[in-house]
């Protein structure tokens, strides 16, 4: 049938739903590049809840969608922005999704890395030890959890640095006690305003060298770094600058297919919140590459930058309620409610594009059923068929 899609101003425009999905299958690990999808939570529609209140997750229902992207060959990055921390996840319920996924990536054999943060000080003035003590106490959940450490930026850090000193002393004393290589993550305040002059300046040349001081003092303690900035040329000059041995792991969700790609000096391994919807289109293109064929995956990985730029336009930070929106018509869940209800956050003109984008590529697994949904909610806001 033809679906009458609303835009802005609202005009509708007819659109045809394809009938037949992507043809995708599970497979064995990827080779070429390490790639971490960042996960989603499914929320609980049946807890009688606030946006204000403690996080209710259906925990069958998102450890599920973890074995999903497991059985495509995906390491799972957990607890982090996509997870909604900060945004509707506190730090009691990410320690136990934390828990929960890291005892579920153990029983699947599933990679998993864990975000670490300081977001159970509650809001004012901090010293910056207190907040290293916060820090302290997530890295030891997730190291006892046997999971590895994504060490994230931290509101309280950013509130409470007078300068990039307080970066070095706060950053090496964490990495002098992590017990294996952790992943450090610079996360622009394009996703997360409060994190404007992280590392000690709004310059982004000084922050990047103070967080190439913080890598250079401790390279055995660093597995990679995560750069989520939206500016392909910074990583890339970022990357070339990063001791042997340390990995880049793009996190920009505008220029992925030519970061993983990469060129004739270096390439990025990736830790994207896109590749939640896009997990197993994402792991046959970078099977791909590990045959040497580039060609093939940028052919497949390309044509999804779209959908990736209109889930992530600003405000950024927004991008979860496209994602978690994606995954109700792609039938990873039986609804479109978020934690904090963030299934709010993003008009009905911006959810009728990502399903028209997303039904193009094919990403639907039922073409029929993510039809029907979207028709459901299309009449649920008086949008005439």
């Amino acid at each position: 049938m033809t679906l009458h899609l609303p835009g802005p101003g609202g005009a509708t425009r007819p659109y045809e739903p394809r009938t037949e999905p992507l043809a995708l299958t599970s497979g064995a690990p990827l080779t070429s590049r390490v790639v971490f999808s960042a996960a989603h939570v499914v929320a609980d529609p049946y807890a009688d809840v606030s946006p204000d209140s403690p996080a209710a997750v259906d925990w069958d229902a998102t450890l599920a969608f973890r074995r999903h992207l497991w059985s495509h060959g995906l390491g799972v990055a957990e607890a982090m922005d996509t997870a909604q921390r900060g945004m509707g996840l506190d730090w009691a319920g990410a320690a136990e999704l934390i828990r929960r996924s890291a005892a579920e990536a153990g029983a699947a054999g599933g990679r998993i890395a864990c975000g670490v943060g300081t977001d159970q000080l509650a809001p004012g003035d901090r010293t910056a030890a207190e907040v290293r003590t916060a820090y302290e106490e997530q890295l030891a959940v997730v190291e006892e959890s046997g999971a590895q450490a994504i060490l994230m930026a931290s509101r309280a850090l950013c509130a409470a640095a007078k300068g990039p000193d307080d970066y070095l002393d706060v950053y090496g004393h964490l990495l002098r006690q992590a017990t294996e290589p952790v992943v450090l993550h610079w996360l622009g305040p394009m996703f997360d305003p409060a994190l404007e002059g992280y590392w000690g300046s709004s310059d982004l040349d000084a922050a990047t060298d103070t967080f190439l001081d913080v890598i250079a003092a401790h390279p055995d303690k660093v597995d990679g770094i995560k750069v989520s900035l939206l500016d392909a040329r910074r990583e890339v000059e970022l990357r070339r600058r990063l001791p042997d041995g340390v990995r880049c792991y793009t996190g920009d969700d505008f220029n992925y297919p030519e970061l993983i790609a990469g060129d004739d000096r270096g390439f990025s391994h990736a830790l994207l919140g896109i590749f939640d919807p896009l997990g197993p289109l994402a792991a046959e293109a970078v099977r791909r590459l590990d045959t040497g064929d580039g060609a093939g995956f940028r052919a497949l990985l390309d044509p999804t930058v779209e959908l990736s730029r209109h889930l992530f336009q600003n405000p950024t930070r927004y991008y979860k309620t496209g994602v978690v929106f994606l995954a109700w018509l792609a039938g990873h869940q039986s609804h479109f409610t978020m934690v904090g209800g963030l299934q709010s956050a993003r008009s009905l003109p911006h959810l009728a594009r990502a399903y028209e984008l997303a039904d193009g590529l094919g990403l639907f697994p039922d073409p029929a059923l993510a039809e029907s949904r979207m028709k459901h909610l299309l009449s649920v806001h008086g949008v005439a068929q």
